[in-house]
This record gives C-alpha cells, sequence and structure tokens, in this order.
C-alpha cells in the first residue's frame, strides 16, 4: 500500500512538472501614447475622433477607469512607468528638456537621464528570458550610458528625446532628436514615423514568434509638432485647425497599432499575448487641441485632466471581455504585473511601489490595489487618499475634492472638511520624507506657465 501512494506521488508531480514545462510565458506588447486627450477615444465617447482598433482591444478585455499615470509630464511620468515606482525617489522630478534648466541643477543637458542603477522593465523581463525592443520615444536621457540597448532592451529604433517630426530631417535642431536604429546606426524614417514605428514591432514579433517577447511601443503621436499626412488629414472633413491634426495624428497612431493587432491574430498570438495602451499624461490642450472632459485641467497639473489617463488591457482567456476596473491604478503597476505574468516572483523587485494587478483584475484579491497615491512637482503636490483628493499649490490655498462624487473637480471641499485636509497634508508629507531632491530643476519662470495653463484648462 505504501508503494502505491509514493507510485502515485510521483507520478502526479511529474504530470504537474511537465504541465509546467508546456505552460508558455505569454508575450507583452505596451502601447504607449504619448499627450492624449482622455476624452479622445472612442472607448471613452469620442464622437469626433476615430479609434477604431483601440475601440477593439478595449472590448476584448477591460479599461481600467480610474488609471493614473506618476507625473503630469513625459519624462518623469516615463521613469515611473519603466521602474514601477515613485521616480522621486531617485530624484526624476522635472521634465528632462535640453535648455530649460536652472543652471543651479545638478545634471544638465545630455546627463538629464534615468540614473544608472535603477532596472527597467527591459532588464527585469530579459531576466526571465523574454526577447525585448524598444520602439519610438525614449526620453529617459541623452547620453550614451542612457541608451535603451544599454538599459534592458535588446533591439531599438527610435530617438532619444521628447520631440521630434513625423517626417525625415534634412537638418536637426537638437542631436536627440536623430532617428536612430539600435546603438549609433543613424537612419531617418522613410516614412511617417507612426507607422515605422508599428512595422518595427512587427518585424520583430515576426522573427520571435517562437519565444517570449517584450516590445514597449513608445509613439510620439500626438504630442507636437502636429504633422499629419494628407490622406489623415482627409478623413475628417468637419474639423479645423489643430483639433483636425490631432484627429488624423490619433487615426494613425490608431492605424499602426491595429495593424500590429492584426499580426498577433495571423501568427495565432493573440491568446498568450498581454496587450496594454495607455498615455503618459494628460492632454495639452493649450498645443494640440486635446480635450479631458469630464475631467479638469490638463498636462503639467495635478487635477485629474493631468494625470488620469486612458488605459486598456487584454489578455485573452485571463480577462474578461467588455470589463472595467474601477479601483485607482498606476502604470507603475505594469512592472510587477508582466514580470509576475512572465513566471517572475515579485519579491525579486526591487524598490517597486506598483502591485501585481492580476489578482485584483480577476477578483482573487477585492480590495483596493493602492490604499494612496501621490504626485509631486516641487512645491506642487497632490495626494489621492480612497476618494478624497488633496492638491497643494505654489500660489493658494490647497484644495480638497471627493473624486467619486465630483470628478470635475467643481466642488472644493477644503473649507469644509479641514479635518480632512490635515490628514493628509501630513500623508503627504510623511511621503515626501522619503524622496531624493531632484537632480535637475526647470526654470522658475516656467512655473508659472504650468498654473495659468491650469487656471485656462481648470472646469467651474
Amino acid at each position: 500500500m505504501k508503494l502505491y501512494w509514493i507510485f502515485t506521488l510521483f507520478i502526479l508531480l511529474s504530470i504537474d512538472q511537465l504541465y509546467a514545462q508546456d505552460k508558455k510565458q505569454p508575450n507583452i506588447i505596451l502601447i504607449f501614447s504619448d499627450d492624449g486627450g482622455y476624452a479622445d477615444f472612442g472607448f471613452h465617447g469620442s464622437k469626433e475622433i476615430k479609434t477604431p482598433n483601440l475601440d477593439k482591444l478595449a472590448e476584448s478585455g477591460l479599461i481600467f477607469s480610474q488609471g493614473y499615470v506618476t507625473a503630469s509630464v513625459c519624462g518623469p511620468s516615463r521613469a515611473g512607468l519603466i521602474t514601477g515606482q515613485y521616480q522621486q525617489k531617485f530624484g526624476y522630478e522635472e521634465n528632462n528638456v535640453p535648455g530649460y534648466m536652472s543652471e543651479s541643477s545638478k545634471l544638465l543637458d545630455v546627463d538629464m537621464g534615468l540614473p544608472l542603477d535603477e532596472k527597467t522593465m527591459g532588464d527585469y523581463m530579459k531576466k526571465l528570458g523574454y526577447k525585448t525592443a524598444f520602439y519610438g520615444k525614449w526620453h529617459l536621457g541623452d547620453a550614451d550610458k542612457y541608451h535603451p540597448n544599454k538599459r534592458g532592451f535588446d533591439e531599438f529604433y527610435g530617438f532619444r528625446g521628447g520631440d521630434r517630426s513625423y517626417f525625415a530631417y534634412d537638418k536637426f535642431p537638437h542631436p536627440d532628436k536623430k532617428m536612430e536604429r539600435n546603438f549609433g546606426n543613424y537612419e531617418e524614417p522613410d516614412g511617417y514615423a507612426t507607422d515605422i514605428f508599428a512595422d518595427e514591432a512587427i518585424q520583430f514579433v515576426e522573427k520571435n514568434q517562437d519565444e517570449p517577447f517584450f516590445i514597449f511601443l513608445s509613439y510620439n503621436a500626438v504630442h507636437t509638432p502636429l504633422e499629419s499626412t494628407e490622406e489623415d488629414l482627409k478623413r475628417f472633413p468637419n474639423l479645423h485647425g489643430k483639433r483636425k491634426e490631432l484627429a488624423a495624428m490619433t487615426w494613425a497612431m490608431d492605424r499602426a497599432s491595429g495593424k500590429l493587432l492584426d499580426k498577433l491574430e495571423e501568427l495565432g498570438l493573440t491568446e498568450n499575448t498581454i496587450v496594454v495602451y495607455t498615455n503618459d499624461n494628460g492632454g495639452p490642450s493649450d498645443k494640440n487641441g486635446s480635450i479631458n472632459f469630464p475631467l479638469s485641467g490638463t498636462k503639467s497639473n495635478h487635477l485629474e485632466g493631468g494625470i488620469r489617463v486612458p488605459f486598456l488591457m487584454s489578455w485573452k482567456g485571463q480577462i474578461k471581455k467588455n470589463t472595467s476596473f474601477d479601483f485607482p491604478v498606476s502604470t507603475f503597476d505594469l512592472l510587477p504585473t508582466f514580470y509576475a505574468a512572465g513566471g517572475g516572483d515579485v519579491k525579486d523587485l526591487v524598490n517597486v511601489d506598483g502591485v501585481n494587478l492580476m489578482p485584483y483584475i480577476n477578483g482573487k484579491n477585492t480590495a483596493a490595489p493602492h490604499e494612496n497615491l501621490f504626485w509631486k512637482k516641487e512645491t506642487r503636490a497632490a495626494v489621492r487618499s480612497g476618494d478624497w483628493k488633496l492638491i497643494r499649490y505654489s500660489d493658494r490655498p490647497a484644495e480638497l475634492y471627493n473624486i467619486k462624487e465630483d470628478i470635475s473637480e467643481k466642488n472644493n471641499l477644503a473649507y469644509v472638511e479641514k479635518e480632512k485636509v490635515r490628514e493628509l497634508f501630513k500623508l503627504l508629507y510623511e511621503w515626501e520624507l522619503t524622496l531624493e531632491r531632484p537632480l535637475w530643476q526647470l526654470k522658475r519662470q516656467f512655473e508659472k506657465y504650468d498654473i495659468d495653463r491650469m487656471d485656462n484648462y481648470k472646469l467651474n
């Protein structure tokens, strides 16, 4: 009898081992756009701007209805996303744009970038055996030491800086706008950059379809300069000016993403691929005609319109179709989510503030993923705690909102809920004590620009 049970146990362990070996790591694709408006997507109700492929992606999985970024501008937001943590902890608090910084900064020009002792999504996914690629806008440091190929990505085609033309340059305004293949091989695009970035991702999928891959597809669309093809502009005869350009650029981004998604389907990879689409910060309505309604504010401030973004996740067979997740989450949750999905133990992740979202998505954990979320840029800061949000300003008293009841942040309750204001001020201060000083800082004059932009687009 004893031999029977030993034999049975041996068989069960063998079957379990074979199953574990046969279980494939999912491919992972992160599609990341730049400066999109919250309301400028079909899955968020837009009637003017068309996004059929992203709408289809939303229907195949879920929408995070309260998806946040870690900063209201692109450089710090990307640093938080790619490291899975608050970027202020390692001094990446400001946007790293050469020529706009205070001379008192510790780092300037090409030396502003993601500290070399910080691990990236690419580093962690390579550790799990993934082939990794980054296409498009980097904006995590111009110097060679910050290059994507040195930060965990096997392949790169894109540009190191924060913006550039969507067409080939004859003369470069700044070296960080040069298009580059891997390290130091500069080649300008033969066509529209948005399409080319997706084509590069498609080629990577074809080449690596038999092994797990991780692709970070980082469009510069729909960031300025506002540049479109004539063909795309003709699709929107009833729109004009910036709004027309934005619609055409968004259409191009959606089209390019659709080609990538179609390739997954063609190769039979859809079922074993996690696809995420999100955006780096709120839409800069003054710059590109984007709309963040019903959210108040824009890019570069801590109103909801600056930090809440469109956020989709699809994984056939693992995430229910056409659903939503309604607790606050952050883009820094993606690194631990991807790492866990790839078979890693999240306990291996260093200094990560994000969490693996899958137990929350599939209902195994019914609590909120985060009790508190924080944002900070110099004096200005915000904290979201439950349904409450406190915003601290540089030029006026703090404001308090109940986001569940007041998504547009019209009803300031700071003078009514005084105890809640004190509580959240203390919470924010305690978090700030854990942060590093910024490694670089913008000139003071740009603080007024951000405040004026906020006031111009704050809903009353």
